[in-house]
């Protein structure tokens, strides 16, 4: 459900050209491709019990597949973005579309489970040249009236494709289509793609005014220094902390501290900067981005760990695990209409409330699993599962915009792609970190299998709780101190 990304490019209306109407046909392409980048983040989580068993999947290579993608995408959104502000954005639609069909290809095609990480993890980056130029196109050709139509449809279609990805994932894994099994949920991309492909003449081009050049020292350094990071997190449950996993977390904080130094030399000396330093020095909005980064890391980390306790431990099938989200994402649905005239009545404390009764519905969750044990009744945790759908609703989107009105307009296109990049990175940390707990206590104890799943859900989701709590604390001192929201 956590699907709203924020725009990542930094434009000008001037830069659209002449376009006398607004390009509907191209718009239909543009969600079409909103639509899948979107849905390949959350299709995996049913998915992952079945890719266990047919590839002998170990946690950690299960947390690659859901975290690479994650990572990738994240990492390389600005860099999408300047792209497609550099080079024209229809030009890199057509090349992340052509890139996001292929490792769709090869998703579905993998013989091995390191194949199919590695082809992850090319989704997610050809994902990050894809999915700002629908943000950027749509700010470009559609205005007044017509560009909050335009948005709205694009939430409604983001909001969507998370849903889809439970459910309609679920029912093409359990279809069995051909044999393909889970294979699927990637090669339906490969049509949708060579459409979207074909259709993108429908898209005007647009660049924008200023050529400005590309900081690839900032993405190399970047890049890597997450990469190293990541690494021995999701590794930690399968084979434990060993003296590489230490000197990777220590080149980790080197090169990020390098990618520090060097953004701020860059901004000092003239140069635009791929990051500009000085707005996390802005207390307000650092704050305002580590909420991001915790509220973010409890998504895609709750979504694997319930598919896995309810397939792997309960025997759900992955159509029934797809549906007993059907409620959440009907809440989540409901309470993201309802969430804009809440905040305008409300303002702040209204994304403080949703924060405390998301914090409180994850512990009542988790209790529910805890006291049940192996005679949990899976159908029982949906009414806090739509509480967790809808404070989910309350929060995502309204923190986006909470955060972004701490910055100036001027500022406001680097520091969306500051906040784009801290939900993607902030789930793949998510992941790792509750996959370490995951799989500790799963390797442990002679329980029944249903027991040993309910234990290791409730250890894994002892981060989401923590998590939850923090973000309502700190939404609670923005609600006290902070302005309200717009």
């Amino acid at each position: 459900m956590s699907s709203h990304t924020c725009a990542t490019d930094r434009l000008s209306p001037a830069s659209a050209g002449t376009t006398h109407s607004p390009p509907w046909l191209g718009l239909c392409i543009l969600l079409l491709a909103g639509f899948v980048t979107i849905f390949d983040l959350f299709v995996v989580n049913v998915a992952i019990p079945s890719m266990q068993a047919e590839l002998g999947a170990s946690l950690s290579q299960i947390g690659f597949i859901v975290a690479g993608y994650e990572l990738a995408f994240g990492v390389l959104l600005v860099t999408g973005g300047r792209l497609g502000d550099l080079y024209g954005r229809r030009r890199l639609f057509v090349l992340g579309m052509a890139g996001f069909t292929a490792a769709s290809l090869l998703c579905g095609m993998a013989p091995s489970i390191e194949i199919l990480i590695g082809a992850r993890v090319l989704q997610g980056l050809a994902a990050a040249l894809l999915f700002p130029q629908v943000y950027a196109s749509i700010r470009l050709n559609f205005s007044g009236d017509d560009g909050r139509r335009a948005f709205g449809l694009l939430g409604m279609t983001l909001g969507l494709a998370a849903i889809a990805g439970q459910i309609l994932g679920g029912f093409l894994v359990e279809a069995d289509l051909y044999d393909l099994g889970w294979r699927t949920i990637f090669l339906i991309n490969v049509p949708i793609g060579l459409f979207a492909i074909v259709m993108a003449r429908f898209i005007p081009e647009t660049r924008a005014p200023e050529r400005s050049t590309l900081d690839w020292l900032g993405v190399a350094l970047v890049s890597l220094g997450l990469t190293l990071l990541l690494v021995p997190l999701v590794e930690a449950p399968t084979r434990g902390w060993q003296a590489w996993s230490f000197l990777s977390l220590v080149a980790a904080a080197f090169l990020l501290a390098a990618f520090y130094r060097q953004q701020e030399h860059r901004r000092k000396a003239g140069r635009q900067p791929l990051v500009d330093m000085k707005l996390l020095q802005q207390p307000r909005f650092a704050q305002g981005g580590l909420l991001v980064l915790l509220i973010y890391s409890t998504a895609s980390s709750f979504f694997l760990c319930f598919a896995l306790l309810v397939q792997m431990g309960f025997g759900l099938s992955p159509f029934q695990a797809g549906r007993v989200f059907v409620p959440c994402s009907i809440a989540f649905v409901i309470v993201s209409l309802c969430a804009p005239r809440l905040l305008v009545r409300f303002g702040t404390p209204a994304i403080a409330m949703g924060a405390l009764i998301y914090a409180v519905s994850f512990g009542v969750l988790v209790g529910q699993v805890w006291i049940a044990g192996a005679g949990l009744v899976v159908a029982h945790l949906v009414p806090a599962l739509v509480v967790i759908g809808g404070a989910q609703a309350m929060i995502m989107t309204p923190l986006l915009n909470l955060v972004l009105g701490f910055v100036d307009e001027r500022q406001a296109g680097i520091a969306s792609g500051i906040i784009s990049t801290l939900q993607q990175v902030g789930a793949a940390l998510g992941v790792a970190a509750v996959g370490i707990l995951f799989g500790a206590t799963l390797g442990t104890g002679s329980q029944e299998q249903a027991a040993r799943y309910a234990l290791a859900f409730v250890s894994g989701m002892g981060y989401n709780v923590a998590a939850a709590v923090i973000v309502a604390i700190l939404l609670a001192r923005l609600a006290v101190h902070g302005r309200p929201a717009n």
